[in-house]
């Protein structure tokens, strides 16, 4: 089992070049910016999800790439090693997410987070595997107002699609939690559906989009995820203080957390950036493997 990480430090002027020239204008930053989290996911991983062999760090350039990182451990993959050049540059995650599965050496079964998700207690590969099934709960939806569900209800059609199956009343979502994949079902699903994927990778985000839970959607269509949710908990700075935060973190009820950004002050991000990696330093005080 491997771990694949999608990561951005709005910060780099290489990138923030990048995105002028592509895009103009300034980067939303709850999108880009970088809390200084991710050595604590990497932590995490080490520390508890011990049955994951291999670490692929995704990431546009050579100079998003953390000086600390130890490449010997941590396998940098560029966008470019797995993206059509036509379709690059891209400041969207949703379509970086559609070659997940292109990435060289990447095994059967892959962990995907996003760099806002860490594993806070001991997982067994069993709490995301489990007989050759994904374990990752779904709920189901009815409207999908809103630009995320557009392209929750996108994915869940296209699905569907691949499986010769009709477009139903509802389409469903899956946990907001790191997301346990098959390369080979991925393959597939993303064989059948290329060129409607072709036609929707963009620069930066729409409606028209598919995201990752096409590959998920694909797999709870054909009984291949166990209808199990995974030890998860959602927390976020619009409706979660500081101090509830640093709680999860230091003293978790589940297995992994996910901490999700949103719009705020820059004295808002500050507050609760510091009180995050304090949190997490306390959490994971040993520098793991992938660090230098």
């Amino acid at each position: 089992m491997d771990a694949v990480i999608t990561y951005v430090d709005g910060l780099d002027p290489v990138w923030q070049a990048e995105y002028a020239s592509a895009v103009g204008g300034k980067a939303l930053a709850k999108r880009y910016r970088d809390w200084g989290t991710l050595k604590y996911l990497l932590r995490g991983i080490e520390k508890h999800i011990p049955s994951v062999s291999n670490v692929f760090l995704l990431v546009s350039g050579e100079s998003q790439v953390p000086s600390w990182i130890d490449r010997d451990e941590v396998h940098v993959i560029l966008h470019s090693d797995i993206m059509p050049a036509r379709f690059l540059p891209t400041f969207n995650s949703t379509s970086i997410e559609m070659f997940l599965h292109k990435i060289p050496g990447l095994s059967e079964k892959f962990l995907y987070f996003n760099d806002d998700m860490f594993p806070v207690a001991d997982c067994e590969e069993e709490d995301f595997f489990q007989d050759g099934k994904a374990v990752i709960g779904f709920s189901h939806h009815l409207m999908a107002g809103g630009k995320y569900k557009k392209r929750v209800r996108n994915s869940d059609r296209q699905a569907r699609k691949a499986l010769g199956l009709k477009p139903g009343l509802t389409f469903v979502r899956p946990q907001h939690t790191c997301s346990p994949m098959l390369k080979s079902q991925s393959e597939r699903v993303y064989a059948f559906s290329q060129e409607a994927i072709f036609k929707v990778v963009s620069r930066l985000r729409t409606t028209e989009n598919f995201n990752q839970y096409l590959f998920l959607d694909y797999l709870y269509y054909q009984g291949k995820t166990t209808g199990s949710r995974l030890s998860n908990k959602y927390l976020s700075p619009a409706v979660h203080r500081p101090g509830k935060i640093v709680k999860d973190i230091l003293h978790p009820s589940v297995k992994l957390l996910c901490i999700n950004d949103v719009n705020l002050s820059d004295e808002e991000f500050i507050e609760y950036k510091d009180a995050v990696v304090a949190a997490f330093d306390r959490h994971f005080p040993e520098k793991s493997r992938f660090e230098k």
